[in-house]
């Protein structure tokens, strides 16, 4: 025995349960996986839980490390729990005469819907099919047995789908039968046949008879499918790590296509598009459970109040099955109120009996995210921490971004069923591969499919909005949509969707591949062409839950903001200051480019002060707004930053016409152009070494920024506080000599306007140098400000415009978990900024200290600056409430652990 498998040999790998007992509970779900730890706590509760058994997350780690083989001792275990099963069901496994059938399914810890394999009527073969058919009926049970044969031979014999749908479909067509419903047992017997050649003759063996290998087989195909390409995809989309595993689940099966007695469904304790306290679910008559999610047959709503909202003509099942639904009520309100949040059931109803076949922490909006978790703290089912940890950063951006205008003109196409709020506008796209293409590329599109399946993911994930003709408000499209954030609308039944012809039709009216459609998730309809938003309401509960999560976090927020309009939105979204103002930018407005490019073509000191000086009250003017806006909060301002080149015109045309204006020949100005071009402008002349360089640009700027605030103090009574920003500084020397600049502007603003107010002169730590040796620089600095985008660049000696040639395959290949420039290199980077700042509070313990790069506004890097002790993150204005909320779980999970 190999080293891996005498690790494994003593392991329990096997866990029971139903018949109101169970060997594991919802605190084992690493274990036991969120599917089967929920099982099992729902067995203990005495709720209707079909008997069954669990083989652990553990095994499926134990798999690939025994290179896809078991530990010996797993196989006696199953045995066991097998032989106990049939004890409680009553049943015998491959018993011709009373048969127990199972459902084979995977159960990872973290809900992944559609994204494993599941196996249906397992044990199903020619001696036990006799013995069904006697409790269940000819039709039944030999229906039962195709539907078996087609998914096992697909999800673990590795056959096509469509191989039996072929065969299915030219029989129906030489005996005339239009539906499925329509096939008598003696045709599904015929099938039957047909699909065993089938089997035969495309892998030469014969379908499995024996339910024991039919059992090892589904089993290892679960575990298998753990690393199957769509799963592999959901996983990194949904940072779900691959050394997690998945647990496999066996359970008795429960029939709910018996008749019209018998039905299968899936309910929600609360809505999950918008977060109401209503009973929210779907159900079909006489079907099975993957009947349902698969979006092939649009199912009836479970309640009255939700048929009347929907205006559904079908029978809800509030009213086909009165004391089936105040059942499922009772257990619905029992699960929410023991795990305090709005669950997912699924449930069978077998000949009038329910049955409940899993719970789960159900996906929802952003807006029900929020509305729910607010709620329940109301209630008092939750506390308002926990409030705040129900949202995810990351959903926040389905909030804070436009939705259709309630005035817009829409040209409504079709209506289908709202299943994810949002809107979204695009290009239409009939083929998941193409929408993921056309999205690297750029585009914005929207995925339109008969209905979608896990195979679908990349394609979801990369369009903006997703249209299904099939399927209802928990198909596959509608809840995969839901937990991405993607505005859906599913079961739009009047379109006619030809896939390979790249086109739907709709009342006569035809959309073709490429044509602008606009989704509206909230209401259901499908719009030709682009349609007006609006902005978000971030007021009611997000303001509530908001103002939690300020009260709960240690790091203060700031924003990435230049202009008067950036300030003002930031401001909105709860920005506590200005962490980066980057002055050059408001060099490059038309009336402003003429002047800079002035200053660049001068030869001499005082050409360049001409210039500046005529610069200098527009810089002032940019300043007092920007003062105006923040009132008496702060604004980390950096001095002019990129090299000179970049303001200088670059084709022949803009030469000419900058030449004109500037009184110098093209040649002159082409000379000029050569004299500052750069192999390699990242790391040349810019930053603090054009302040050494030319100190009076520095000079302009430091005294437009004092001369505003001083004007703005005068003019307001408030006292606003700048605090001026040195880019680039590698030494303690180069700083030195800008902040004697900068001190000596604002000496002589004071003393000009008889104000005094407080500053602060610090740098940005961007160079490796810098944060190694920010202990002599901190002797100068009040402040640092890690500039981790440049900081990044420098360290890893990449490129971040250069580096999509290569960065997703290094991520692919695991070399860089995240994209190091969206989420911050913790290992590398972060040392850097943690040396940093132990260094800099060393000669200063005072020493203020912040990150400005665009990993200020990403959940993980803001975590990481909590735990480093950093007092502030800025990111761009629209991603500030997303800091605040990060801050807050950083904090409240510290508190936690």
């Amino acid at each position: 025995m190999g080293e891996a498998a005498l690790k494994h040999a003593e392991e329990t790998w096997v866990y029971a349960f139903g018949g109101g007992t169970a060997d594991g509970d919802a605190s084992m779900k690493n274990l036991l996986g969120g599917k089967g730890a929920n099982l099992a706590e729902m067995a203990k509760l005495g709720l209707p839980v079909p008997p069954g058994f669990t083989i652990s997350t553990a095994v499926c780690t134990a798999y690939y490390e025994l290179e896809r083989e078991y530990p010996s001792t797993l196989a006696p275990q199953v045995d066991q729990a097998l032989a106990d099963l049939e004890k409680k069901s009553g049943k015998g496994f491959g018993d011709p005469e009373n048969p127990l059938l199972v459902s084979v399914r995977s159960g990872a810890r973290a809900s992944m819907p559609g994204m494993m394999d599941t196996v249906l009527n397992l044990g199903l073969n020619e001696a036990s099919v006799v013995g069904l058919a006697k409790k269940a009926g000819d039709r039944f049970a030999y229906d039962s047995y195709r539907r078996f044969i087609q998914m096992y031979s697909n999800v673990v014999l590795g056959m096509g789908h469509d191989e039996f749908e072929h065969v299915l479909d030219e029989y129906k067509d030489r005996q005339g039968i239009d539906l499925d419903t329509d096939m008598s047992a003696d045709d599904w017997q015929k099938i039957i046949v047909l699909y065993k050649e089938t089997v035969q003759k495309e892998l030469g063996k014969p379908f499995p008879e024996d339910p024991k290998e039919q059992l090892w087989g589904a089993i290892s195909a679960v575990f298998g499918s753990w690393m199957n390409d769509r799963a592999i995809t959901y996983r990194k989309l949904n940072d779900i790590p691959a050394e997690w595993g998945t647990a496999v689940t066996v359970q008795s099966m429960v029939f709910g296509n018996l008749g019209e007695s018998s039905a299968t469904g899936v309910a929600f304790t609360r809505d999950p598009s918008n977060g109401e306290s209503i009973f929210y679910g779907e159900y079909l008559i006489n079907a099975q459970g993957e009947d349902v999610v698969a979006g092939i047959r649009t199912p009836a709503p479970i309640s009255r109040e939700r048929a009347d909202t929907l205006g559904s003509e079908d029978a809800p099942l509030e009213e086909a099955m009165p004391e089936v639904y105040a059942q499922l009520r009772d257990v619905a309100n029992t699960l929410e109120r023991h795990y305090k949040d709005m669950q997912d059931l699924e449930f069978t109803v077998e000949d009038g009996s329910l049955y409940m076949l899993q719970t789960r922490n159900g996906k929802r909006t952003a807006a029900a995210a929020l509305k729910i978790a607010v709620d329940m703290a109301r209630e008092g089912l939750i506390t308002e921490n926990e409030a705040v940890l129900r949202l995810l950063p990351s959903q926040l951006d389905q909030l804070l971004h436009p939705t259709i205008s309630e005035d817009a003109e829409r040209d409504v196409l079709v209506v289908g069923l709202p299943a994810s709020p949002g809107a979204a506008v695009g290009k239409a796209v009939f083929d998941s591969d193409e929408a993921f293409q056309l999205a690297e590329k750029g585009e914005d599109v929207i995925l339109v499919r008969v209905e979608t399946s896990p195979e679908d993911i990349k394609g979801m994930h990369a369009a903006r909005g997703i249209v299904t003709a099939r399927g209802g408000m928990t198909s596959h499209a509608a809840v995969v949509a839901r937990g991405m954030g993607r505005p859906c609308v599913c079961g739009a039944g009047g379109l006619q969707v030809d896939s390979k012809a790249g086109v739907f039709r709709v009342m006569g009216r035809e959309v073709k591949k490429g044509d602008i459609i606009t989704v509206d998730g909230a209401t259901g309809q499908v719009m030709l062409g682009a349609v007006d938003m609006v902005q978000p309401d971030l007021s009611g509960d997000f303001g509530t839950l908001m103002t939690w999560a300020d009260a709960a976090r240690r790091l203060k927020v700031r924003a990435n903001a230049e202009t008067p309009l950036d300030t003002r939105t930031a401001v909105e979204f709860g920005a506590e200051g200005i962490g980066l103002c980057r002055t050059e930018h408001m060099f490059f407005e038309e009336e402003r480019i003429p002047e800079v490019r002035a200053m660049i073509l001068s030869n001499d000191v005082a050409g360049r002060r001409a210039s500046l000086d005529k610069l200098l009250p527009m810089q002032r003017s940019d300043f007092e707004e920007i003062f105006r806006i923040l009132e008496d909060r702060p604004a980390t301002i950096r001095l002019l930053d990129p090299p000179l080149h970049e303001f200088l015109p670059h084709t022949d045309e803009d030469m000419e016409d900058v030449a004109k204006a500037s009184g110098v020949s093209v040649a002159e100005l082409k000379r000029r152009a050569d004299d500052l071009h750069e192999s390699n402008p990242m790391l040349g002349h810019r930053g603090c070494r054009l302040g050494i360089t030319y100190p009076e640009i520095y000079e302009m700027q430091a005294r437009a920024i004092f001369e505003a605030a001083v004007n703005i103090a005068n003019e307001t009574g408030r006292k606003p506080i700048p605090e001026v920003m040195i880019p680039l500084v590698a030494t303690h020397r180069e700083l030195q000599i800008l902040k004697a600049v900068v001190d000596e502007q604002a000496k002589a603003v004071f003393a000009e306007t008889g104000v005094t107010l407080e500053y602060m002169v610090g740098t940005m730590i961007e160079l490796p140098r810098a944060a190694l040796r920010a202990g002599d620089i901190a002797q100068s600095a009040a402040f640092f400000s890690f500039g981790t985008n440049d900081l990044t660049q420098t360290t890893l000696g990449i490129s971040r415009d250069d580096a999509g040639r290569f960065l997703k395959i290094y991520e692919d290949k695991g070399i860089y978990e995240k994209d190091p420039f969206v989420t911050l290199d913790q290992e590398g980077v972060g040392e850097l900024v943690k040396t940093a700042a132990e260094r800099g509070r060393n000669t200063r313990p005072g020493i203020k200290l912040g990150i400005c790069g665009e990993h200020g506004g990403d959940p993980a890097s803001v975590a990481f600056c909590h735990r480093t002790g950093l007092d502030y993150v800025s990111c761009s204005p629209y991603r500030v409430p997303i800091a605040r909320l990060a801050a807050a779980h950083a904090a409240l999970s510290e508190s936690d652990s």
